[in-house]
């Protein structure tokens, strides 16, 4: 009887450890959905309007790099650098912030913050597009949140 027991307690310890590394990992690459009603610049890119998924690829580092997949995630559309944008205090939600350039150009997509975190990604774009971001006005959208997966809709 106490070596069922055992065996038995052995079992449920080891599928919870199991299954914790998998509950988490949403969390640690910080998959967000994000759906754009207008094409929106990222470095090298603009993204058209649509449904995009933006992943953390490696949490470890200092320079993070961001995959950003299609809407099914069959593709990535692009693989971008960032680097550490800090926040005094983390929002509820996912935190996006857009420079409005030129009536012309797309938005551009300054920084993401995932929700729960003070520290975000701020895209690194070339020392010119730098220089002239810094001098155009920057807005920040809180995203809203639908089935436990974050969307933003830009613009409205």
């Amino acid at each position: 009887m106490k070596t069922k027991t055992c065996f038995i307690t052995l079992g449920m310890l080891l599928a919870f450890a199991i299954s914790l590394p998998s509950a988490r990992a949403g969390v640690s690459d910080q998959t967000t959905k994000l759906t754009f009603s207008q094409p929106v610049q990222i470095p090298g890119h603009v993204l058209p309007a649509g449904t995009y998924w933006f992943e953390l690829s490696n949490a470890s580092s200092t320079r993070k790099i961001i995959n950003i997949y299609n809407s099914d995630r069959s593709t990535v559309f692009a693989t971008i650098i960032t680097v550490n944008a800090e926040s005094l205090t983390p929002h509820e939600t996912t935190t996006i912030t857009f420079a409005e350039r030129e009536p012309m150009q797309p938005k551009t997509l300054v920084s993401w913050f995932y929700p729960g975190e003070s520290t975000g990604h701020q895209f690194v774009y070339s020392p010119t597009e730098e220089h002239e971001l810094a001098q155009v006005k920057h807005y920040t959208i809180m995203v809203k949140t639908q089935n436990n997966r974050q969307t933003a809709v830009s613009g409205d």
